[in-house]
């Protein structure tokens, strides 16, 4: 029987456009646009000057705090300027920029790491951190401060999340299937440093072929006591962490509290993949697999990307587009956001690129909360979204913590199940903006 949780809604999921494209590689942009902070924590100080000749994969910016991530060149070529430009996220972040010459040689920093059973935690710890590996699911938290939690959290699951709930996007999904062996790796490299006890690999029921790819390279593995899958059922938002956790291990993540405090950690399966890639070649974390897909993208893809790329080169590479786009989304349409130009380049928090035609938006305008209780009935972490919104519409902050704002994972659905067609995540987000500002 499949997993799940309480609460939940099934949008469409308009996946049949990309699921069966097969990962290719998109062309390596002509200018790569490299924000020094793609990541949750400090941004990264730049390494490298104005007019230096970059290879692939050379570390272009660090930081010494903990929760940050490096930053690394994504192709060859000349650093022609290292200022502020936009991102998706519609902020301008200092960023190198570097003009391609055509030059594929590798940086020497980059080099493959032996027998993987040889190596220690810390050296895992280390190649994660070097590499620049963070979460690829959306969040974009450093995947090196996960894999050490504090000395009195003991970890006892990690859950790969393969669920990939959000409508349109398939990324996840081809890596399951045409990348098992490496998921595998990466889930193991994940529970060598936190000694947990069993690992997991999380799919919804509506990929039978990713479940059977993933089960093959499990049996396929000399020891794989354990490592399984679970199967979960088909709803939204599954793949958030605390609904993985709950529907895989019955354990409740408590309020303000994070997986380790119910042993778990969670990352996603792009994360993994990259992991593995570290260890097999030494190559940092320079692209990543993106979903280009919607009603108004001419040829939806699922394209393996340098990260710098700009979305309008991609764009142009599927095709490009049937109508005059009215929204660019970076993400699924439930979480993702608006982003301010088709410009901006692609970061490592850049699962897709979603170009809805007209009508396929819902571009009602938001009436007066009519009290039915969809959004309380729905909501996944059992918060009363309208009472969110209400407080923030009035400013209300206080009232809007004591309702449990900051619980909220902004999954959307809230807003999709509302009738009166109030944009409740975009209230709760202002309410937890202010809140943590205070903070």
């Amino acid at each position: 029987m499949s997993k799940t949780f309480p609460g939940g809604i099934h949008p469409s999921e308009h996946k049949k456009r990309s699921k069966k494209e097969q990962i290719r590689k998109a062309a390596d942009p002509k200018i790569a646009v490299i924000p020094l902070c793609q990541h949750i924590g400090t941004p990264a100080e730049p390494l490298v000057n104005v007019g230096d000749i970059v290879k692939i994969g050379q570390p272009l910016g660090d930081s010494e705090r903990y929760v940050s991530a490096a930053v690394h060149a994504s192709i060859g070529g000349k650093i022609i300027a290292i200022e502020p430009r936009l991102t998706p996220f519609g902020a301008k972040v200092l960023s190198v920029v570097i003009e391609n010459n055509g030059d594929q040689d590798v940086h020497p920093s980059v080099r493959p790491y032996p027998n993987f059973k040889d190596l220690s935690k810390t050296d895992i710890r280390k190649i994660i951190r070097g590499a620049g590996i963070v979460g690829l699911g959306g969040a974009a938290f450093p995947t090196r401060v996960k894999l050490q939690p504090p000395p009195d959290k003991v970890i006892k699951t990690i859950i790969i999340n393969g669920a990939e709930c959000e409508p349109y996007l398939t990324c996840d999904y081809r890596l399951l299937i045409e990348q098992p062996k490496k998921v595998i790796l990466g889930l193991k490299a994940i529970m060598k440093p936190t000694d947990a006890l069993e690992g997991i690999i999380a799919i919804e029921d509506n990929k039978p072929e990713a479940i059977t790819a993933i089960q093959k390279a499990i049996d396929e593995e000399v020891s794989h006591h354990n490592l399984r899958v679970a199967v979960l059922k088909t709803k939204y938002p599954q793949g958030a962490e605390k609904q993985l956790i709950k529907a895989i291990t019955k354990r409740e993540v408590p309020s303000g509290g994070l997986p380790a405090d119910v042993h778990c950690i969670v990352n996603n399966v792009g994360t993994a993949v990259a992991i593995a890639k570290a260890l097999t070649t030494g190559m940092p974390l320079i692209e990543r697999i993106v979903t280009v897909t919607g009603g108004s993208i001419s040829e939806p893809s699922n394209l393996l990307v340098r990260i710098g790329t700009p979305f309008s080169e991609l764009v142009e590479q599927c095709g490009g587009f049937l109508e005059e786009p009215t929204k660019i989304i970076m993400g699924g349409p439930l979480m993702g956001i608006s982003v301010p130009s088709i410009d901006v380049p692609v970061i490592k928090a850049t699962s897709g690129i979603l170009v809805p035609s007209k009508k396929e938006l819902d571009d009602l305008e938001p009436e007066p909360c009519i009290r039915c209780a969809k959004c309380v009935d729905s909501c996944p972490q059992y918060l009363l979204p309208n009472l969110l919104g209400d407080a923030s519409e009035n400013d209300r902050f206080d009232l809007s913590k004591s309702y449990g704002a900051l619980d909220c994972i902004e999954c959307g659905v809230c807003s999709y199940v509302c009738p009166a067609k109030r944009n409740l995540v975009q209230l709760i987000k202002l309410s937890k903006n202010e809140l943590l500002r205070k903070k």
